[in-house]
Protein backbone atom coordinates (compact mmCIF):
# COMPACT_ATOMS: atom_id res chain seq x y z
CA UNK A 1 0.00 0.00 0.00
CA UNK A 2 1.39 3.11 -0.83
CA UNK A 3 2.32 5.94 1.61
CA UNK A 4 -0.16 8.45 0.37
CA UNK A 5 -3.18 5.70 0.58
CA UNK A 6 -2.38 5.08 4.41
CA UNK A 7 -2.02 8.93 5.07
CA UNK A 8 -5.58 8.87 3.54
CA UNK A 9 -6.86 5.99 5.37
CA UNK A 10 -5.50 7.58 8.69
CA UNK A 11 -7.35 10.81 7.83
CA UNK A 12 -10.44 8.94 7.87
CA UNK A 13 -10.25 6.10 10.55
CA UNK A 14 -8.99 8.64 13.18
CA UNK A 15 -11.77 10.70 13.20
CA UNK A 16 -14.56 7.09 12.28
CA UNK A 17 -13.64 5.38 15.08
CA UNK A 18 -13.89 8.53 17.36
CA UNK A 19 -17.04 9.84 16.31
CA UNK A 20 -18.63 6.17 15.92
CA UNK A 21 -18.39 5.65 19.60
CA UNK A 22 -19.65 8.72 20.51
CA UNK A 23 -22.90 8.63 17.95
CA UNK A 24 -22.87 4.42 20.00
CA UNK A 25 -23.12 6.25 23.02
CA UNK A 26 -25.34 8.57 22.83
CA UNK A 27 -28.01 6.67 20.74
CA UNK A 28 -27.80 3.95 23.83
CA UNK A 29 -27.79 6.68 26.64
CA UNK A 30 -31.06 7.74 24.26
CA UNK A 31 -32.51 4.33 24.42
CA UNK A 32 -31.22 3.55 28.18
CA UNK A 33 -33.19 7.07 29.05
CA UNK A 34 -36.42 5.89 27.59
CA UNK A 35 -36.26 2.69 29.98
CA UNK A 36 -34.66 4.00 32.76
CA UNK A 37 -37.62 4.92 34.68
CA UNK A 38 -39.04 1.06 34.19
CA UNK A 39 -35.79 -0.77 35.13
CA UNK A 40 -33.98 1.81 38.25
CA UNK A 41 -34.61 1.17 41.68
CA UNK A 42 -36.80 -1.68 41.09
CA UNK A 43 -34.55 -4.71 42.53
CA UNK A 44 -33.16 -5.35 39.02
CA UNK A 45 -29.43 -6.71 39.68
CA UNK A 46 -26.63 -4.62 38.26
CA UNK A 47 -25.50 -7.95 36.09
CA UNK A 48 -28.94 -7.88 34.63
CA UNK A 49 -28.21 -4.34 33.67
CA UNK A 50 -24.96 -4.34 32.32
CA UNK A 51 -26.79 -7.59 29.96
CA UNK A 52 -29.48 -4.80 28.78
CA UNK A 53 -27.14 -2.35 27.59
CA UNK A 54 -24.95 -4.67 26.08
CA UNK A 55 -27.51 -6.27 23.74
CA UNK A 56 -28.55 -2.56 23.41
CA UNK A 57 -25.65 -1.46 22.04
CA UNK A 58 -25.37 -4.05 19.60
CA UNK A 59 -28.91 -3.37 18.43
CA UNK A 60 -27.57 0.45 18.03
CA UNK A 61 -24.70 -0.34 16.10
CA UNK A 62 -25.83 -0.61 12.60
CA UNK A 63 -27.28 2.91 13.02
CA UNK A 64 -24.11 4.29 14.63
CA UNK A 65 -22.10 3.13 11.23
CA UNK A 66 -23.42 5.06 8.65
CA UNK A 67 -23.59 7.99 10.99
CA UNK A 68 -19.98 7.57 11.56
CA UNK A 69 -18.94 7.14 7.85
CA UNK A 70 -20.86 10.23 7.15
CA UNK A 71 -19.54 12.39 9.67
CA UNK A 72 -16.08 10.99 9.64
CA UNK A 73 -15.77 11.43 5.43
CA UNK A 74 -17.01 15.19 5.99
CA UNK A 75 -14.29 15.64 8.52
CA UNK A 76 -11.39 14.03 6.56
CA UNK A 77 -12.12 15.62 3.32
CA UNK A 78 -13.09 19.10 5.27
CA UNK A 79 -9.41 18.99 7.18
CA UNK A 80 -8.13 18.13 4.25
CA UNK A 81 -9.02 21.17 2.39
CA UNK A 82 -9.19 23.57 5.25
CA UNK A 83 -5.12 22.46 5.80
CA UNK A 84 -4.86 23.47 2.02
CA UNK A 85 -3.71 19.42 1.36
CA UNK A 86 -6.56 19.09 -1.00
CA UNK A 87 -4.89 21.83 -3.18
CA UNK A 88 -1.67 20.56 -2.70
CA UNK A 89 -3.00 17.03 -3.80
CA UNK A 90 -4.14 18.50 -6.69
CA UNK A 91 -1.72 20.28 -7.83
CA UNK A 92 0.24 17.33 -8.38
CA UNK A 93 -2.32 15.98 -10.92
CA UNK A 94 -4.47 13.62 -8.08
CA UNK A 95 -7.83 13.57 -9.38
CA UNK A 96 -10.46 13.25 -5.88
CA UNK A 97 -11.42 9.85 -7.34
CA UNK A 98 -7.52 8.83 -6.47
CA UNK A 99 -7.63 10.54 -3.37
CA UNK A 100 -10.92 8.61 -2.06
CA UNK A 101 -10.52 5.49 -3.78
CA UNK A 102 -9.06 3.39 -0.70
CA UNK A 103 -11.82 4.84 1.38
CA UNK A 104 -14.15 3.82 -1.16
CA UNK A 105 -12.97 0.47 -0.66
CA UNK A 106 -12.81 0.60 3.24
CA UNK A 107 -16.43 1.96 3.14
CA UNK A 108 -17.46 -1.44 0.56
CA UNK A 109 -16.07 -2.96 3.15
CA UNK A 110 -17.72 -2.07 6.13
CA UNK A 111 -21.05 -1.72 4.27
CA UNK A 112 -20.53 -5.19 4.13
CA UNK A 113 -19.71 -5.54 7.60
CA UNK A 114 -22.65 -4.14 8.35
CA UNK A 115 -24.79 -6.22 6.63
CA UNK A 116 -23.45 -9.66 8.30
CA UNK A 117 -24.33 -7.47 11.56
CA UNK A 118 -27.60 -7.21 10.45
CA UNK A 119 -28.05 -10.23 9.33
CA UNK A 120 -26.43 -12.48 12.08
CA UNK A 121 -25.67 -10.26 15.44
CA UNK A 122 -29.16 -7.99 15.35
CA UNK A 123 -31.70 -10.49 15.32
CA UNK A 124 -29.58 -12.71 18.43
CA UNK A 125 -29.09 -9.02 20.48
CA UNK A 126 -32.81 -7.77 20.34
CA UNK A 127 -33.79 -11.38 20.58
CA UNK A 128 -32.07 -11.23 24.36
CA UNK A 129 -32.68 -7.78 24.61
CA UNK A 130 -36.53 -8.05 24.25
CA UNK A 131 -36.79 -10.80 26.37
CA UNK A 132 -34.59 -10.08 28.82
CA UNK A 133 -36.32 -6.43 29.43
CA UNK A 134 -39.84 -8.80 29.37
CA UNK A 135 -38.56 -10.74 32.22
CA UNK A 136 -36.89 -7.90 33.73
CA UNK A 137 -40.76 -6.53 34.48
CA UNK A 138 -42.34 -9.94 35.10
CA UNK A 139 -39.24 -9.89 37.98
CA UNK A 140 -41.40 -7.02 39.42
CA UNK A 141 -45.27 -7.02 38.42
CA UNK A 142 -45.94 -3.92 39.40
CA UNK A 143 -43.66 -3.09 35.95
CA UNK A 144 -45.66 -5.13 34.18
CA UNK A 145 -49.08 -3.17 34.48
CA UNK A 146 -49.49 -0.29 32.27
CA UNK A 147 -52.35 2.49 32.99
CA UNK A 148 -55.53 2.53 30.50
CA UNK A 149 -55.30 -1.41 29.40
CA UNK A 150 -56.41 -4.64 30.74
CA UNK A 151 -53.15 -6.16 32.17
CA UNK A 152 -53.57 -9.64 32.29
CA UNK A 153 -49.50 -10.45 32.55
CA UNK A 154 -50.83 -11.16 36.09
CA UNK A 155 -52.00 -15.18 36.11
CA UNK A 156 -55.50 -15.46 36.90
CA UNK A 157 -56.61 -11.46 36.79
CA UNK A 158 -56.66 -9.10 34.50
CA UNK A 159 -56.51 -5.50 36.28
CA UNK A 160 -57.47 -1.85 34.86
CA UNK A 161 -56.19 1.36 36.20
CA UNK A 162 -56.22 5.20 35.44
CA UNK A 163 -53.46 6.32 36.57
CA UNK A 164 -50.10 4.89 38.09
CA UNK A 165 -48.14 7.40 40.91
CA UNK A 166 -45.59 8.03 43.75
CA UNK A 167 -42.17 7.58 44.24
CA UNK A 168 -42.03 4.06 43.41
CA UNK A 169 -45.34 4.09 41.42
CA UNK A 170 -46.87 1.44 43.55
CA UNK A 171 -50.17 3.79 43.57
CA UNK A 172 -53.12 3.58 42.01
CA UNK A 173 -56.47 5.44 40.77
CA UNK A 174 -59.90 4.60 39.85
CA UNK A 175 -58.79 0.50 39.87
CA UNK A 176 -61.01 -2.35 38.02
CA UNK A 177 -59.80 -5.91 38.82
CA UNK A 178 -61.35 -8.81 37.52
CA UNK A 179 -60.59 -12.34 39.71
CA UNK A 180 -60.53 -15.21 36.67
CA UNK A 181 -59.09 -17.30 38.69
CA UNK A 182 -62.45 -19.64 38.86
CA UNK A 183 -61.84 -20.53 34.99
CA UNK A 184 -65.65 -19.00 34.58
CA UNK A 185 -65.14 -15.44 33.35
CA UNK A 186 -65.36 -12.12 34.97
CA UNK A 187 -67.58 -13.66 37.27
CA UNK A 188 -66.01 -11.91 40.32
CA UNK A 189 -65.26 -7.82 39.66
CA UNK A 190 -63.43 -5.30 42.10
CA UNK A 191 -63.22 -1.82 42.28
CA UNK A 192 -62.03 0.78 43.98
CA UNK A 193 -60.94 4.86 44.09
CA UNK A 194 -57.26 3.88 45.26
CA UNK A 195 -55.36 1.02 45.19
CA UNK A 196 -51.64 0.58 46.49
CA UNK A 197 -49.33 -2.61 45.29
CA UNK A 198 -46.50 -3.81 48.45
CA UNK A 199 -44.16 -6.56 47.37
CA UNK A 200 -42.13 -7.89 50.36
CA UNK A 201 -38.11 -8.67 49.44
CA UNK A 202 -38.31 -12.66 48.62
CA UNK A 203 -42.18 -12.80 49.15
CA UNK A 204 -44.28 -14.76 46.47
CA UNK A 205 -47.01 -12.79 47.40
CA UNK A 206 -48.10 -9.10 45.89
CA UNK A 207 -50.37 -7.60 48.32
CA UNK A 208 -53.00 -5.43 46.69
CA UNK A 209 -54.68 -2.66 48.88
CA UNK A 210 -57.68 -1.26 47.54
CA UNK A 211 -59.28 1.80 49.03
CA UNK A 212 -63.54 2.95 48.72
CA UNK A 213 -64.42 0.20 46.57
CA UNK A 214 -67.19 -2.07 45.60
CA UNK A 215 -67.13 -5.96 45.21
CA UNK A 216 -69.51 -8.00 42.69
CA UNK A 217 -69.61 -11.73 42.27
CA UNK A 218 -71.92 -13.95 40.04
CA UNK A 219 -72.67 -17.68 41.64
CA UNK A 220 -73.20 -19.90 39.22
CA UNK A 221 -71.97 -22.90 37.42
CA UNK A 222 -70.57 -23.41 33.82
CA UNK A 223 -73.91 -26.11 33.61
CA UNK A 224 -76.22 -24.02 33.83
CA UNK A 225 -77.84 -22.60 30.47
CA UNK A 226 -78.00 -19.26 29.93
CA UNK A 227 -81.16 -18.71 30.99
CA UNK A 228 -80.67 -20.44 34.57
CA UNK A 229 -77.77 -18.23 35.04
CA UNK A 230 -79.70 -14.93 34.33
CA UNK A 231 -81.62 -16.35 37.54
CA UNK A 232 -78.89 -16.76 39.74
CA UNK A 233 -77.82 -14.33 42.87
CA UNK A 234 -75.11 -12.33 42.74
CA UNK A 235 -73.32 -10.67 45.52
CA UNK A 236 -72.18 -7.01 46.27
CA UNK A 237 -70.52 -5.08 48.39
CA UNK A 238 -68.79 -1.86 49.76
CA UNK A 239 -66.30 -2.14 51.42
CA UNK A 240 -63.39 0.86 52.67
CA UNK A 241 -60.50 -1.59 52.55
CA UNK A 242 -59.97 -4.54 50.67
CA UNK A 243 -56.52 -6.21 51.00
CA UNK A 244 -56.20 -9.13 47.87
CA UNK A 245 -52.92 -11.27 48.12
CA UNK A 246 -51.64 -12.27 44.12
CA UNK A 247 -49.34 -15.59 43.95
CA UNK A 248 -46.47 -14.06 41.84
CA UNK A 249 -43.91 -16.94 42.47
CA UNK A 250 -43.88 -17.74 39.21
CA UNK A 251 -42.15 -14.02 38.43
CA UNK A 252 -39.38 -14.34 41.50
CA UNK A 253 -36.82 -17.16 39.55
CA UNK A 254 -34.06 -15.19 38.88
CA UNK A 255 -33.25 -17.80 36.14
CA UNK A 256 -35.95 -17.00 34.26
CA UNK A 257 -34.61 -13.94 33.30
CA UNK A 258 -33.17 -15.86 30.54
CA UNK A 259 -35.92 -17.47 29.68
CA UNK A 260 -37.31 -16.91 26.00
CA UNK A 261 -40.78 -15.75 25.44
CA UNK A 262 -40.67 -13.89 22.61
CA UNK A 263 -39.09 -15.62 19.53
CA UNK A 264 -40.73 -14.33 16.24
CA UNK A 265 -40.34 -10.50 16.39
CA UNK A 266 -39.39 -9.51 12.46
CA UNK A 267 -35.94 -8.01 14.40
CA UNK A 268 -35.16 -11.45 15.73
CA UNK A 269 -34.85 -13.07 12.31
CA UNK A 270 -32.39 -13.25 9.77
CA UNK A 271 -32.88 -12.73 6.13
CA UNK A 272 -33.28 -16.51 5.53
CA UNK A 273 -36.13 -16.42 8.52
CA UNK A 274 -37.81 -13.82 7.61
CA UNK A 275 -38.14 -14.62 3.89
CA UNK A 276 -39.55 -18.38 5.21
CA UNK A 277 -41.68 -16.70 7.63
CA UNK A 278 -43.41 -14.34 4.96
CA UNK A 279 -43.81 -16.99 2.72
CA UNK A 280 -45.69 -19.10 5.29
CA UNK A 281 -48.13 -16.83 6.57
CA UNK A 282 -48.63 -15.58 2.87
CA UNK A 283 -50.14 -18.91 2.36
CA UNK A 284 -52.06 -18.49 5.59
CA UNK A 285 -53.09 -14.93 4.63
CA UNK A 286 -54.51 -16.28 0.75
CA UNK A 287 -56.14 -19.69 2.57
CA UNK A 288 -58.20 -17.06 4.99
CA UNK A 289 -59.00 -14.55 2.16
CA UNK A 290 -60.28 -17.30 -0.17
CA UNK A 291 -62.24 -18.84 2.62
CA UNK A 292 -63.96 -15.57 3.03
CA UNK A 293 -64.51 -14.87 -0.45
CA UNK A 294 -66.11 -18.24 -0.43
CA UNK A 295 -68.62 -17.40 2.34
CA UNK A 296 -69.36 -14.36 0.41
CA UNK A 297 -70.36 -16.13 -2.59
CA UNK A 298 -72.17 -18.75 -1.18
CA UNK A 299 -74.01 -16.57 1.24
CA UNK A 300 -75.56 -14.65 -2.08
CA UNK A 301 -76.46 -18.05 -3.55
CA UNK A 302 -74.25 -17.18 -6.97
CA UNK A 303 -73.85 -21.21 -7.50
CA UNK A 304 -77.12 -21.13 -8.27
CA UNK A 305 -77.55 -18.73 -10.99
CA UNK A 306 -76.32 -21.06 -13.32
CA UNK A 307 -78.83 -21.91 -16.66
CA UNK A 308 -81.12 -24.98 -15.34
CA UNK A 309 -83.66 -26.77 -16.75
CA UNK A 310 -87.08 -24.51 -15.87
CA UNK A 311 -90.70 -25.89 -16.79
CA UNK A 312 -91.67 -21.71 -16.42
CA UNK A 313 -90.96 -20.36 -20.18
CA UNK A 314 -88.41 -18.13 -20.41
CA UNK A 315 -90.00 -15.80 -22.92
CA UNK A 316 -92.96 -15.36 -20.54
CA UNK A 317 -90.86 -13.87 -17.48
CA UNK A 318 -90.28 -10.64 -17.01
CA UNK A 319 -86.64 -8.93 -17.15
CA UNK A 320 -87.13 -7.04 -13.87
CA UNK A 321 -87.16 -9.96 -11.74
CA UNK A 322 -88.99 -8.42 -8.78
CA UNK A 323 -92.23 -7.98 -11.50
CA UNK A 324 -92.49 -11.77 -11.60
CA UNK A 325 -93.89 -11.84 -7.64
CA UNK A 326 -97.16 -10.49 -6.43
CA UNK A 327 -96.42 -7.81 -3.21
CA UNK A 328 -96.63 -10.35 -0.68
CA UNK A 329 -93.59 -11.96 -2.19
CA UNK A 330 -91.65 -9.15 -3.26
CA UNK A 331 -91.61 -7.96 0.35
CA UNK A 332 -90.65 -11.66 1.23
CA UNK A 333 -87.68 -11.38 -1.29
CA UNK A 334 -86.62 -7.98 -0.54
CA UNK A 335 -86.42 -8.42 2.95
CA UNK A 336 -84.72 -11.72 3.06
CA UNK A 337 -82.17 -9.76 0.63
CA UNK A 338 -81.21 -6.57 3.13
CA UNK A 339 -81.31 -9.01 5.69
CA UNK A 340 -78.76 -11.11 3.90
CA UNK A 341 -76.61 -8.42 2.85
CA UNK A 342 -76.59 -6.92 6.59
CA UNK A 343 -75.31 -9.60 7.92
CA UNK A 344 -72.86 -10.09 5.17
CA UNK A 345 -71.92 -5.95 5.21
CA UNK A 346 -71.51 -6.93 9.25
CA UNK A 347 -69.27 -9.87 9.17
CA UNK A 348 -67.23 -8.38 6.61
CA UNK A 349 -66.68 -5.25 9.08
CA UNK A 350 -65.71 -7.45 11.86
CA UNK A 351 -63.05 -9.29 9.84
CA UNK A 352 -61.93 -6.40 8.33
CA UNK A 353 -59.72 -5.06 11.07
CA UNK A 354 -57.75 -8.78 11.30
CA UNK A 355 -56.84 -8.56 7.85
CA UNK A 356 -56.01 -5.08 8.31
CA UNK A 357 -53.57 -5.91 10.85
CA UNK A 358 -52.20 -9.38 9.18
CA UNK A 359 -52.07 -7.97 5.92
CA UNK A 360 -49.84 -4.83 7.99
CA UNK A 361 -47.55 -7.76 9.67
CA UNK A 362 -46.93 -9.61 6.42
CA UNK A 363 -46.09 -5.91 5.05
CA UNK A 364 -43.64 -5.25 8.02
CA UNK A 365 -41.52 -8.92 7.63
CA UNK A 366 -41.69 -7.88 3.66
CA UNK A 367 -40.14 -4.89 4.44
CA UNK A 368 -37.62 -5.73 6.94
CA UNK A 369 -36.32 -8.30 4.55
CA UNK A 370 -35.61 -5.58 2.05
CA UNK A 371 -34.40 -2.90 4.43
CA UNK A 372 -31.63 -4.40 5.93
CA UNK A 373 -30.10 -4.97 2.41
CA UNK A 374 -30.91 -1.20 1.57
CA UNK A 375 -29.48 0.30 5.15
CA UNK A 376 -26.48 -1.69 4.46
CA UNK A 377 -25.49 0.11 1.42
CA UNK A 378 -26.19 3.41 3.23
CA UNK A 379 -23.13 3.15 4.54
CA UNK A 380 -21.57 3.35 0.89
CA UNK A 381 -24.66 6.26 0.07
CA UNK A 382 -24.04 8.94 2.94
CA UNK A 383 -20.28 8.64 2.30
CA UNK A 384 -20.65 9.65 -1.69
CA UNK A 385 -22.84 12.57 0.15
CA UNK A 386 -20.03 13.60 2.95
CA UNK A 387 -16.91 13.14 1.13
CA UNK A 388 -17.79 15.36 -1.43
CA UNK A 389 -19.26 17.84 0.46
CA UNK A 390 -16.43 17.92 3.13
CA UNK A 391 -14.19 19.07 0.10
CA UNK A 392 -16.49 21.52 -0.66
CA UNK A 393 -17.13 23.49 2.19
CA UNK A 394 -13.64 22.92 3.66
CA UNK A 395 -14.27 22.57 7.31
CA UNK A 396 -13.01 20.14 9.80
CA UNK A 397 -13.50 19.42 13.51
CA UNK A 398 -16.82 18.37 15.37
CA UNK A 399 -18.57 21.86 14.55
CA UNK A 400 -20.43 22.31 11.17
CA UNK A 401 -19.51 18.62 9.97
CA UNK A 402 -21.87 17.64 13.02
CA UNK A 403 -23.89 19.66 12.43
CA UNK A 404 -24.18 18.49 8.42
CA UNK A 405 -23.94 15.21 8.89
CA UNK A 406 -26.72 14.69 11.82
CA UNK A 407 -29.10 16.83 9.38
CA UNK A 408 -28.58 14.64 6.44
CA UNK A 409 -28.80 11.53 8.65
CA UNK A 410 -32.11 12.87 9.95
CA UNK A 411 -33.69 13.53 6.13
CA UNK A 412 -32.24 9.58 5.42
CA UNK A 413 -34.08 8.34 8.93
CA UNK A 414 -37.27 10.31 7.92
CA UNK A 415 -37.37 9.30 4.09
CA UNK A 416 -36.73 5.45 5.43
CA UNK A 417 -40.15 5.74 8.28
CA UNK A 418 -41.86 6.76 5.23
CA UNK A 419 -41.17 4.68 3.13
CA UNK A 420 -41.92 2.06 6.36
CA UNK A 421 -45.48 3.50 7.05
CA UNK A 422 -46.49 3.76 3.44
CA UNK A 423 -45.49 0.02 3.20
CA UNK A 424 -47.45 -0.85 5.59
CA UNK A 425 -50.54 0.86 4.70
CA UNK A 426 -49.64 -1.35 1.08
CA UNK A 427 -49.76 2.32 -0.15
CA UNK A 428 -46.55 1.45 -2.26
CA UNK A 429 -44.62 -1.50 -2.56
CA UNK A 430 -42.27 -2.79 0.33
CA UNK A 431 -39.49 -3.17 -1.77
CA UNK A 432 -40.08 0.41 -3.59
CA UNK A 433 -40.39 1.50 0.36
CA UNK A 434 -37.59 -0.07 1.83
CA UNK A 435 -35.19 1.53 -0.59
CA UNK A 436 -37.10 4.95 -0.70
CA UNK A 437 -34.81 6.95 1.30
CA UNK A 438 -31.36 5.32 -0.53
CA UNK A 439 -32.88 5.90 -4.27
CA UNK A 440 -33.56 9.44 -3.18
CA UNK A 441 -30.26 10.77 -1.55
CA UNK A 442 -28.46 8.31 -4.00
CA UNK A 443 -28.43 11.34 -6.83
CA UNK A 444 -27.56 13.89 -4.31
CA UNK A 445 -24.16 11.39 -3.81
CA UNK A 446 -23.50 11.56 -7.38
CA UNK A 447 -24.15 15.17 -8.03
CA UNK A 448 -21.94 16.55 -4.71
CA UNK A 449 -18.92 13.66 -6.23
CA UNK A 450 -19.36 15.46 -9.61
CA UNK A 451 -19.04 18.88 -9.11
CA UNK A 452 -16.47 18.36 -6.07
CA UNK A 453 -14.11 16.67 -8.92
CA UNK A 454 -14.67 19.84 -11.27
CA UNK A 455 -13.94 21.69 -7.90
CA UNK A 456 -17.10 23.41 -8.24
CA UNK A 457 -18.91 24.30 -5.27
CA UNK A 458 -22.59 23.49 -4.31
CA UNK A 459 -23.66 26.57 -6.01
CA UNK A 460 -21.77 29.51 -7.71
CA UNK A 461 -23.18 32.34 -5.00
CA UNK A 462 -22.34 34.98 -7.63
CA UNK A 463 -24.82 33.49 -9.89
CA UNK A 464 -27.49 33.86 -7.66
CA UNK A 465 -26.73 37.19 -7.34
CA UNK A 466 -26.31 38.14 -10.92
CA UNK A 467 -29.67 36.43 -11.13
CA UNK A 468 -31.39 38.40 -8.56
CA UNK A 469 -29.96 42.16 -10.15
CA UNK A 470 -31.17 41.12 -13.34
CA UNK A 471 -34.80 40.24 -12.38
CA UNK A 472 -34.79 43.66 -10.15
CA UNK A 473 -34.15 45.68 -13.27
CA UNK A 474 -36.25 43.61 -15.67
CA UNK A 475 -38.90 44.71 -12.89
CA UNK A 476 -37.64 48.21 -12.73
CA UNK A 477 -37.84 48.94 -16.53
CA UNK A 478 -41.39 47.54 -16.45
CA UNK A 479 -42.81 50.07 -13.78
Amino acid sequence: MKIFDKYILKSFLQPFLATFFVVLFVLVMQALWLAFDEIAGKGIDLFFILKFLWYLALILTPTALPIGILLSSIMALGNLAENYEFAAIKSAGISLKRVILPLVILTVLLSALNFVFLNNIYPWATLKQKNLYLNMKKKKPALALVPGIFNTDIPNFSIKFDEKYGEEENLLKNVQIADLSAGKGKIKVITAEKGEITTDEGSKYMTLTLNNGNYYEDHMKSSYSPTERAKMPGSRATFKTYIINIDVSSFNDSEKLNDTLVKEHHGMLTIKQLDSFSKKEKVTFDEKVTLNSNYFYDSFKAKNLYKISDTIRRDSLNPIILENFNVANKSIVINDALQNIKRIISRNDNQMRGFKEQRKLLNLYDFELSYRIAFSLACLVLFFIGAPLGSIIRKGGFGLPMIMAITIFVIYFFISQLGRNLSEESAISTLFGSWLSTLILLPFGILLTRRAAKGMGIFNIDNVFETIKKFSKKIYKTN
